[in-house]
């Protein structure tokens, strides 16, 4: 029998691997509906979203009331000791206080906000998984057997694993940064708005720079992806029952294990210079944020500046230094969204894939039957163009036989088993039990009718009991007795 990743030609089709960059298609039209499709992934939690866009709101408003309180501090309540002029006691005690009840109610909403957004984003999480296991449980057989070895589980485990900080953090954290920064710009604005256009003049060079930083460390993730799902393959193969089987019994455990320590140094090298990408362009963007500060304290000196208040300069450097954070990881956030769109456009070509054997609308139960199967006429092929691996099968099995079908390797004889369960279909001609078409009939009953023993004993993580249990979870022991002793 032909292996079912070749042609009959030895052509390969398409297969899905995990070496695949997570690279963004290239039609933008794709782009953009998957875009939609993951908006619509958050429609279900709306309600939820707005509590934490109203608790971020929230948080900026209270923001920009503090560089004011300090301002009045400082020009209304304080002292003057130079100027000869008494402070107001009281109203330093209500400004203080007011501080104080704003950072306290800030810390409470920031929690809020942290606690709303990881459940939001873990119950996106779990509808993705979800539903990509469901759609993989509903994809023939073909899929698998032509997609690499690791990849379904390097697509569940990686490419979702990959999207977590994005779902569950990073979106809500641009809005909050986003909002931060407005408001901080705002207040700076309305403090002085000389201090804000000498302050922000650097900020659209700090932009350009960044991008460049940010494509130099998408390329290093690609590898980075590449490396980690080759290892995660290794890992997969090398280290199954089989795998390790083959491996002592043909004398390459030592060379597996060079291989596996080659790609964990190479991944290892590949984390050190995703960290130090770009890593002086960021380094001299945030040694021009802490120098700011002290400009701003020159340019408020200078004659042609005007008369600034201290209280105004010092509101205004706290602002400052308040702004570096938000706008230092909004510089830096382009790579990570890029990268999770691209996850995310990994994902979908999965959920996009066709369900090429379907149960038929008004599908029928499959009736006890007696048991005869008749292949009529079948002519099957595991590619389209390729050369038919069955050509004009028919063959009659009355019921309570024993048909034994020999052949060389790769004639066809598991394919006939594959059809008799449907886990093909014919190209051609008809299976049939008891003179019912198998594609008549729903899967439940087709599978509860039809049992497969395959080439392969594969077992799941779990007592024997319950790997003998799979089929039917309500079986009784004597049930699972019975079957064993069968066995």
């Amino acid at each position: 029998m032909r292996p079912r990743n070749e042609t009959a030609t030895g052509a390969r089709p398409r297969a899905f691997s995990p070496d695949d960059p997570p690279e963004r298609p290239a039609d933008r039209e794709v782009r953009r509906q998957n875009l939609r499709r993951v908006m619509r992934l958050f429609r279900p939690y709306r309600r939820r979203l707005g509590g934490v866009l109203a608790l971020i709101f929230l948080s900026a408003l209270l923001g920009m009331v503090s560089p004011f309180l300090v301002r009045d501090i400082f020009d209304e309540a304080l002292p003057d000791l130079g100027q000869g002029q008494e402070g107001d006691a009281s109203l330093l005690a209500v400004l203080v206080g007011a501080l104080i009840a704003i950072a306290i109610a800030t810390g409470v909403l920031g929690v809020a906000q942290t606690w709303l957004s990881n459940v939001v984003g873990q119950r996106v999480m779990h509808d993705l998984r979800s539903a990509v296991y469901r759609h993989l449980q509903k994809l023939s057989l073909a899929f698998f057997t032509r997609t690499r070895t690791g990849e379904v589980q390097s697509r569940i485990a990686n490419d979702i694993g990959g999207i977590q900080n994005v779902v569950t953090s990073t979106a809500t954290s641009i809005v909050s940064n986003v909002t931060t920064v407005v408001a901080a710009v705002v207040a700076m604005v309305l403090l002085d708005w000389r201090l804000a256009v000498f302050s922000l003049a650097l900020l659209p060079v700090f932009v350009l720079l960044t991008r460049r930083v940010g494509a130099e460390r998408k390329q290093i993730t690609t590898t980075r992806q590449r490396t980690m799902a080759d290892m995660s393959t290794l890992v997969e193969e090398s280290l199954s029952v089989s795998g390790i089987l083959l491996g002592k019994t043909m004398g390459r455990s030592p060379e597996l294990a060079d291989r596996f320590e080659r790609e964990s140094s190479e991944l290892a090298e590949l984390e050190v210079r995703q960290r130090m990408a770009g890593r002086w362009v960021m380094a001299s963007i945030q040694m021009s944020f802490s120098i700011m500060p002290a400009l701003v304290y020159w340019f408020a000196g200078q004659s042609f500046a005007g008369a600034i208040s201290l209280g105004t300069v010092v509101a205004f450097t706290t602002l400052q230094t308040r702004l570096f954070f938000p706008v230092g990881s909004l510089l830096s956030v382009q790579i990570d969204v890029q990268t999770s769109l691209a996850l995310f456009d990994r994902i979908f070509e999965y959920l996009d894939q066709p369900v090429d054997i379907a149960e038929r609308p008004g599908a029928v139960e499959l009736p006890a039957c007696r048991g005869d199967v008749t292949l009529d006429g079948v002519w099957f092929r595991y590619d389209p163009g390729a050369g038919w691996t069955l050509q004009d099968v028919s063959i009659e099995i009355p019921a309570g036989t024993r048909t034994a079908i020999v052949g060389e390797t790769g004639s066809g004889k598991t394919t006939l088993g594959y059809l008799i369960a449907r886990l093909y279909d014919v190209g051609r001609g008809r299976v049939l039990f008891d003179g019912i078409d198998v594609r008549d009939v729903t899967f439940e009953s087709l599978a509860h009718t039809v049992g497969v023993v395959s080439q392969e004993t594969y077992l799941f993580h779990a007592s024997i009991r319950d790997n003998l249990r799979f089929a039917k979870p309500e079986a009784s022991d004597e049930e699972v007795e019975r079957a064993a002793r069968a066995a």
